[in-house]
């Protein structure tokens, strides 16, 4: 197991490094720098202000050199103008040239400032990551358990009453947008016009998280994941009960409840497992629509923020996040899976 997890690490690096690069590589093409100069300097320079203005700031340099620089692994850039006055990538206001690190990258925990918000990126990504992992818990919480309960209960008696009403929900709620179901729900629930049941709002549980503030946004999106968890849990369920060993317990004459509870529902679990880690990626990035209807201000929303306003340090800052998420819940998707399923050996 412990030369399976160095090996999948190692495997991990090497994603994240070529992931990032990518993403460096596309925020840094020169539409984007010159549109940052204009923004940041003056909507009419020139071409060569332009070009003068990003060589001033080190973005004229070759893309690996920049990369490395980002990364923390290449000493920052520095810029000596003509009445000898320093600056740099690693030089703040503040702070002497001398005294200034020579390197300020990820690994130096230096992620730049964001543009379009005026803070530390570090700060935005903690705020917001904060925010939005709460908002995730929550829906892992109502989802999770609703849909491994729609499924089992389906897949128990395949062509049942039950199961075909319970696979049409899920294929419902799967088919259902997220900003179709929120618009329903803020219209029946939280409006005038059908039952305002819900008074609170996602605004106010940023700074103040309750049961009345969330619901709306917590059911809107298990809605959407919920019904492709329960098919999954159903068609395993399906497959199991038409196993061996569940018709030899069968004619052992041991109870449909028995069979279900002590044979047939860990085994029934273990391909749903994977597709609930694989949701935990889904939630933190595809929340952008829930978090943009209920004006929660997310991590989804500052991605927005940032490809909006062509922000390139927040835009980088969230792919690294997002990149060791889905790398991680993958790690731990393959653990976990290895566990569930004694039958796997690992070579």
């Amino acid at each position: 197991m412990g030369l399976f997890i160095l090996r999948r690490l190692g495997i991990m690096f090497l994603t994240a490094l070529c992931l990032t690069f990518v993403v460096f590589w596309l925020t840094n093409l020169y539409p984007n720098l010159e549109k940052l100069a204009k923004s940041e300097g003056n909507q009419r320079m020139s071409d060569e202000e332009v070009v003068s203005w990003l060589a001033e700031r080190g973005y004229a340099q070759p893309l690996f050199v920049k990369y490395g620089e980002w990364i923390g692994v290449v000493p920052g850039f520095t810029f000596t103008d003509e009445e000898g006055n320093v600056s740099g990538r690693c030089i703040v206001a503040g702070v002497a040239p001398e005294d200034a690190p020579t390197y300020c990258g990820i690994l130096q925990n230096d992620w730049g400032r964001s543009t379009a918000l005026d803070n530390e990126v570090s700060s935005v990504i903690s705020d917001k990551l904060g925010l939005t992992g709460y908002l995730m818990m929550w829906v892992l919480i109502v989802m999770v358990p609703s849909a491994l309960i729609i499924g089992v209960l389906a897949g128990m008696r395949e062509g049942s009453r039950t199961d075909r009403s319970l696979s049409t929900l899920s294929i419902i709620t799967t088919a259902t947008p997220e900003y179709v179901s929120g618009v329903l729900l803020i219209t029946f629930f939280a409006s005038g016009v059908g039952w305002k049941i819900f008074k609170g709002s996602a605004t106010k549980a940023m700074e103040e998280p309750s049961l009345e503030n969330f619901t709306l946004p917590v059911i809107t999106i298990s809605l959407y994941g919920m019904g492709y968890i329960a098919r999954m849990t159903r068609a395993s369920m399906t497959e199991v009960m038409t196993a061996q060993y569940i018709r030899t317990a069968r004619l052992k004459g041991l109870s449909f409840r028995t069979i279900v509870m002590k044979h047939a529902l860990r085994n029934a679990l273990i391909a749903p497992f994977t597709v609930i880690m694989l949701q935990i990626p889904w939630l933190l990035n595809g929340v952008v629509i829930v978090e943009t209807l209920f004006n929660y201000k997310g991590f989804g929303w500052a991605l927005v923020q940032a490809a909006g306003n062509n922000d390139i340090e927040l835009l980088l800052g969230v792919s690294v996040v997002s990149v060791v998420v889905v790398l991680l819940t993958q790690l731990i998707s393959d653990i976990g899976y290895v566990f569930l399923n004694p039958r796997i050996r690992i070579s």
